[in-house]
């Protein structure tokens, strides 16, 4: 049987890839802040509860705030091809089905749950959107019963993991320059989950404090027109037309620019680089001024 989920398992690779991720995450948003910080430490066995308002892009964000590994559960259509399912797997993402993708897939859930039960067991920190929907929308949508079963195997198992609640709003949805807020709060479990009225009584728990968390930014997207914009403009502008043409009608936008520019960005540089170079630059002026027009732009992920 095919494999789903792929576990990324070398840790120097994975601080690579979250360096990677923040470095990225500066370019594309105008600023990120986070309340509560102290609980980004947070060790031992860790149940991340989020809203879910801009797709992959919470996941992204959020996972690189934390100074640990996190595993994402995502709805499952995207992991159908192949290629998906690597490069999804490579950011730790495990696949949840509904029954809009087919009954066929259903099955595989019941994987999806063991693995995350798995991973809390082993003292990991597991992330999960409650809403078990994407809207492009700050407010707060209505709860599925995926996390509280979750959460009740984990406890059936021996595992009472620490929970975490993360609000997540955005000023936009569309393309670079946004800003975020995320606000963080350690829950506090009433009661241990054991019944179905229990499962019921958990999420409006989480709802009415998870609420409270989501804090649209108000301020409005301004992007500065520095050297650094005038230098991204011209890969920026293709990829978000065809971004847009490809994601038109769904919630995907954000994600898969963001995706886009992550892995082309660097051939754009490269390219940039080599030009100079063949204009008779020398190697360390070019990668200095590069370092230079980064350095002077707005900090996110420090703010």
């Amino acid at each position: 049987m095919v494999r789903f989920f792929y576990i990324y398992k070398n840790k120097k690779l994975i601080y690579l890839l979250r360096q990677l991720i923040r470095a990225a995450l500066c370019l594309f948003c105008a600023e990120i802040k986070t309340n509560n910080k102290s609980l980004l430490h947070q060790k031992g066995p860790l149940l991340i509860i989020a809203n879910h308002p801009n797709s992959f892009l919470d996941a992204i964000i959020i996972g690189s705030r934390y100074n640990r590994r996190i595993h994402f559960l995502a709805r499952g259509d995207v992991f159908i091809k192949k290629h998906h399912r690597f490069l999804l797997g490579l950011l730790n993402m495990i696949p949840v089905y509904r029954i809009r993708e087919g009954k066929e897939f259903l099955h595989l859930n019941q994987y999806a749950f063991d693995t995350s039960v798995k991973l809390l067991s082993k003292k990991e920190a597991v992330l999960i959107f409650i809403e078990g929907v994407c809207v492009n929308k700050n407010e707060l949508q209505p709860f599925k019963k995926g996390t509280a079963r979750i959460l009740e195997a984990a406890q059936q198992a021996g595992c009472n993991p620490i929970i975490h609640l993360a609000g997540i709003a955005y000023n936009n949805f569309r393309g670079i320059g946004k800003r975020v807020n995320i606000n963080l709060l350690s829950f506090s479990q009433k009661s241990l989950i054991t019944t179905a009225k229990d499962r019921v009584e958990f999420n409006n728990q989480v709802f009415n404090a998870l609420a409270k968390l989501i804090n649209p930014p108000t301020i409005q997207t301004n992007i500065k027109k520095t050297p650094l914009y005038y230098l991204n403009l011209p890969p920026y502008q293709l990829i978000k037309k065809i971004v847009d043409k490809k994601t038109k009608g769904t919630v995907f936008f954000d994600s898969v620019l963001f995706g886009l520019l992550f892995f082309t960005y660097p051939v754009y540089l490269f390219l940039i680089i080599l030009f100079l170079l063949l204009m008779g630059f020398t190697l360390p002026i070019i990668i200095g001024t590069l370092v230079l027009v980064f350095l002077f732009r707005n900090k996110t992920l420090g703010t």
